[in-house]
């Protein structure tokens, strides 16, 4: 009895063992994510952290993206505001004040935290990618652009099922900004008009 004990105890850690790896390689995590989810959609809550320690802003909202270059970020609370990227322009909408600012993704997109979600396969070109360990039930990659002309530091992202569950975005203002997927649907069919956008009648149109 105790020998079968310890073949099974045996096979179960070998089986730990082979397992373990990829559990703990985040940029694996992160490039087979990136290979397997072409589109998704969802809801998230945004949580907001200055370094001045005031109280964290915190929204929700829903989300689209399809690659290459199409998304479509709508908070719903507390204040609406929808961006839609259509593969040429990025359209910001805030609601309340009838507001409509819009410029062109061009390259920027590249290096912007949005490219993880909505960018082509080229990661590894715009960002350094490194393994952020297990915490909190994820697998973490921290990325970080390569250019010094971006908009934030780096980004921290969690991974279970080979989904993203989490992304943690620190900016060059000091803020921390929290992003969690509480609900993620990969390649789902999604309608093209999601990603189109017609500024609304009377709406201040303001850029390129």
């Amino acid at each position: 009895m105790n020998t079968r004990r310890a073949g099974l105890a045996g096979l179960l850690i070998s089986v730990l063992l082979a397992v373990q790896p990829a559990w703990a390689d985040g940029v694996e995590a992160l490039r087979n994510f990136v290979q397997a989810t072409r589109g998704a959609q969802g809801s998230f809550t945004q949580t907001v952290l200055a370094r001045s320690g005031r109280k964290p802003q915190v929204s929700e909202g829903t989300f689209a993206f399809q690659r290459p270059g199409k998304f479509r970020w709508d908070y719903r609370t507390p204040y609406p505001q929808l961006l839609v990227g259509d593969g040429q322009k990025l359209w910001a909408w805030d609601r309340d004040l009838n507001q409509v600012t819009v410029k062109r993704l061009g390259d920027a997109l590249g290096a912007s935290p949005a490219a993880i979600l909505a960018g082509d396969d080229a990661i590894e070109k715009n960002f350094e990618l490194a393994d952020g360990g297990m915490a909190d039930g994820l697998t973490w990659v921290v990325a970080r652009p390569r250019s010094a002309e971006g908009s934030f530091q780096a980004m921290r992202l969690g991974f279970a099922g080979g989904q993203l569950r989490q992304m943690e975005l620190k900016d060059n203002f000091g803020q921390t900004t929290l992003l969690v997927f509480t609900r993620f649907e990969s390649n789902p069919s999604l309608d093209p008009a999601l990603f189109r956008f017609e500024p609304p009648k009377g709406a201040d149109v303001v850029g390129e």
